[in-house]
């Protein structure tokens, strides 16, 4: 068996929350994790464009850059990125293999997430990297990341997702992504609701965390636009006059904040490269505009309701009117709220699927679409190619959204047209 399929057979795991197993596979491994400091990303929404604002920035400070994320938009290679690109296919299986050699040393395997996080942690450590930066995958505390002991930790604004394994309210999901707060770490912490900011204050006094509230002393202005933003923004540490966000979406906003207080919390970290981090990031399939032929394409990973709702409130704002949607969302995901924030912007709605065994089928979910948006002209069409050439067909911009496995598949076809 190579050692890919080796790895994607690990799928059949599921998720798998806790620690013991991935402790035990960094322990087989020499504890990779201790060659270097490291950074935390936890969050709802907004945590992997943090993770990518705040590794941009490490890197134009002169850092060696390790930054981990997930899911991956077309190949596997995206999820571990040394100094902001993605580790190369040899290196991945050469560290494949020494994760695998490593598994077989314990009484269980470990989960495909766990496998890949200790692959990330080992390729960190041979390339030399000066810090890590983690995204986490599914809540924080149980999460296979929290395995590092990170002094520096992020959470960005938290929602109602994965409640099948984070739990049901805002404050039960709260506590989950509290967890990455370590002993005496500092903590930045995004604008949330009160009941959400309570756990994680509790959390960060029993463990004496220093907790940093972004918004806290900043003076921020801005002037959005379709593709990119303007801030003027002042910090409790530096007055940074107007910087360019390349992020687009009124959203992005408080992540920039996020991750512009994260990294002034590392030492020797200067303005040059904090205002880098918010101009020059790359974060594929988070709003992004490519172009179909004569269509435009705005491609959006958005998968749970606030992703949907944020994505609604951009085409309101900066396309001013209805527009065809193209959609597909996973099964296990809030399928009929996240319609319902769509809905508003649709003129016309092509229910398709991404080619994942989680993804809703096609009628099933024109099923829904037609239920709550009666007024909505909805098809199904299980290609998504064809989805996308019978949306472009009813106008432009043609919004793609659903599911950031859905977001990759369009972007790597369309990649492939160019």
């Amino acid at each position: 068996m190579h050692v890919r399929e080796w790895l994607f057979s690990l799928e059949v795991i599921g998720i798998k929350l806790g620690l013991s197993q991935i402790r035990r596979l960094l322990d087989a491994l020499g504890h990779p994790e201790r060659a270097f400091p490291s950074i935390t990303i936890a969050g709802t929404n907004g945590k992997g464009s943090v993770t990518a604002m705040v590794e941009r920035g490490l890197r134009a400070s002169g850092r060696r850059t390790g930054r981990y994320t997930s899911p991956h938009l077309t190949h596997i290679e995206e999820r571990i990125a040394i100094d902001g690109q993605a580790i190369a296919p040899d290196v991945f299986d050469r560290l494949a293999a020494e994760v695998q050699a490593a598994a077989d040393t314990l009484d269980a395997p470990p989960s495909f997430f766990e496998a890949t996080t200790a692959l990330a942690l080992l390729a960190f450590r041979d390339a030399g990297v000066d810090i890590a930066v983690l995204e986490v995958g599914l809540g924080g505390r149980l999460d296979a990341t929290n395995a590092v002991d990170a002094s520096l930790v992020a959470i960005t604004a938290i929602a109602l997702d994965h409640q099948e394994y984070l739990g049901h309210t805002l404050t039960a999901i709260a506590g989950e992504k509290a967890g990455i707060i370590k002993p005496g770490a500092t903590v930045v912490v995004a604008p949330n609701p009160p009941e959400v900011e309570a756990v994680i204050h509790a959390q960060a006094r029993a463990n004496a965390a220093t907790v940093v509230a972004a918004l806290d002393g900043v003076s921020c202005g801005a002037t959005v636009a379709a593709r990119g933003s303007l801030i003027r923004l002042t910090t409790p540490t530096r007055d940074y006059g107007e910087c360019r966000l390349r992020l687009s979406g009124r959203h992005q906003i408080p992540n920039a904040i996020v991750a512009v207080r994260t990294l002034e919390a590392v030492p020797d970290v200067q303005a040059p490269a904090i205002t880098t981090a918010l101009a020059d990031v790359d974060w594929p399939s988070r709003l992004e505009w490519l172009r179909v032929g004569s269509s435009e394409v705005l491609l959006d990973g958005a998968h749970n309701p606030a992703g949907a709702a944020a994505l609604s409130a951009f085409v309101a704002e900066m396309i001013g009117h209805p527009v065809p949607v193209v959609i597909g969302v996973m099964h296990d995901k809030a399928v009929a709220e996240i319609v319902s924030a769509l809905a508003p912007v649709a003129s016309h709605i092509v229910a398709t699927a991404a080619p994942s065994p989680r993804a809703l089928a096609p009628d099933a979910l024109a099923a829904i679409c037609r239920r709550l948006a009666p007024r909505v002209p909805v098809d199904a069409e299980p290609d998504v190619e064809r989805a996308l050439a019978a949306a472009a067909a009813r106008g432009t911009p043609v919004v793609v959204a659903g599911s950031l496995y859905l977001a990759g598949h369009v972007r790597h076809a369309v990649m492939r047209r160019a």
